[in-house]
C-alpha cells in the first residue's frame, strides 16, 4: 500500500517529467523497431533440402540456421572452431527439433582447408540447395591467409570464391538452388585495388573491409552471369548493423569518448536474429526464384553502389582471383 501511495504522490508531483520519459521511451522504441529493419515473410518449406551456412556457428549465421533447420532443412554449418560449432549445432537442434544438422570443418584462410571441405561434401551430400557465404572477418591487424593473401580480402572474399566455384556441379545437380553472399553497406566505400589486391603499399583495416565487401557484391554480379540457364542463382545482401562478434577488431579501435557515448544506444542494434532475416529471405523468398545477381538490404532489392554494378570490375575480379585460388 505505501509503495502504491509513493508512485501516486510521484506521478501527481511530477507530471511532465512522467510524459517526457514516457514520450522519449515509445520515441526510443519506435526506433528500434526502425532499425530491426524488414522481416522475411515467407513461409516456405525446406523439407528435403540441404543448406551449407559459412560461419554458422554464432551471430547471423546460427540465427539464420535456426531459421532454416525450422523449416525442415538438412543444415551444414561449415565452421572453423570445431568445439563451438558443435556446440552451435547441438543449441540450432535443441531450438528447432530437428537432429538433421550436422557440421563440418572449414578454415577460410586455407585454400587446402576450403578444397577439403569441398571434398567432404561432394562425397558425402547427394543435393545442395543453398549455400550462404556468411562467415567474415573485420577490421583485422595486417595479417596474412595461410597462402599469403591479405586476411579480410582472403577469408570474406577469396575462401568463398573457390568454395562456390568448387560445389557448382552439385549446386546445379540440386537446382533450382542458391548462393547467397553476405556482403555490406561498407562495399559502398570499397574499391578494388587492382594494383595492389592485398594491401601491401597501405593497409587500413577499414579499407580493405570495405574492398572485401565490395568484392562479394561484384563476385555475386559476375557468378549470375556465368550460371544464366543452370537454374542457380545467386544473391548479395546487406545485413544491418548487429550485436555479433564480427566487430570484435573494430570496437578496441574506436577513441574511448565515441564508445562511451555509442554504448547506451547498443540497444537500438539490431539482434542477430534481425539480422539474419535479409540473409533468410534470400535462402528461401519464392519470388526471388528468377532474379540472380542483385543486392538487397531489409528484405528488399536495394540498388548497390556505381562500383557494385561495374561489369567490367566484376570480370577482372573474377580472373584475378581464379588465379590467386588456382582455379582453371
Amino acid at each position: 500500500m505505501q509503495t502504491f501511495t509513493a508512485i501516486r504522490s510521484f506521478v501527481f508531483h511530477y507530471p511532465k517529467t512522467i510524459a517526457v520519459v514516457t514520450v522519449t521511451g515509445v520515441g526510443l522504441l519506435g526506433v528500434k523497431k526502425w532499425m530491426a529493419g524488414g522481416v522475411c515473410r515467407s513461409r516456405a518449406s525446406l523439407d528435403g533440402k540441404t543448406v551449407l551456412i559459412t560461419g554458422g556457428n554464432t551471430g547471423i549465421g546460427k540465427e539464420t540456421a535456426v531459421d532454416l533447420a525450422g523449416r525442415g532443412a538438412r543444415v551444414i554449418l561449415a565452421c572453423r572452431d570445431m568445439d563451438r560449432a558443435n556446440k552451435a549445432a547441438e543449441e540450432v537442434r535443441r531450438r528447432t527439433g530437428n537432429d538433421n544438422v550436422i557440421v563440418k570443418k572449414l578454415d577460410l584462410a586455407s585454400l587446402k582447408s576450403v578444397r577439403e571441405l569441398a571434398k567432404d561434401v561432394l562425397a558425402s551430400e547427394e543435393r545442395l540447395d543453398v549455400l550462404i557465404n556468411n562467415a567474415g572477418i573485420m577490421s583485422c591487424p595486417k595479417w596474412q591467409t595461410e597462402d599469403g593473401f591479405e586476411m579480410q580480402f582472403g577469408v570474406n572474399h577469396l575462401g568463398h570464391f573457390l568454395l562456390t566455384n568448387c560445389l557448382l556441379d552439385l549446386l546445379k545437380k540440386s537446382s533450382p538452388s542458391r548462393v547467397v553472399n553476405v556482403s555490406s553497406l561498407a562495399h559502398e566505400r570499397g574499391q578494388i585495388y587492382f594494383d595492389d589486391i592485398h594491401q601491401e603499399k597501405d593497409y587500413r583495416p577499414r579499407k580493405s573491409y570495405s574492398q572485401s565487401k565490395l568484392a562479394n557484391v561484384l563476385f555475386t554480379k559476375e557468378l549470375a552471369n556465368r550460371l544464366q540457364g543452370s537454374g542457380v542463382t545467386t544473391y548479395s545482401l546487406h545485413p544491418g548493423i548487429i550485436r555479433t562478434e564480427l566487430g570484435r577488431h573494430f570496437w578496441p579501435t574506436i577513441p574511448l569518448w565515441k564508445r562511451v557515448v555509442f554504448t547506451p544506444l547498443s540497444f537500438l542494434i539490431k539482434s542477430p536474429t534481425e539480422g539474419a532475416q535479409t540473409t533468410i529471405y534470400c535462402a528461401v523468398e519464392e519470388s526471388l526464384q528468377d532474379k540472380s545477381g542483385l543486392y538487397y538490404s531489409d528484405c528488399a532489392p536495394k540498388t548497390a553502389a556505381p562500383q557494385g554494378l561495374d561489369d567490367e570490375a566484376a570480370k577482372k575480379l573474377w580472373d584475378l582471383s581464379a588465379s590467386l585460388v588456382g582455379l582453371t
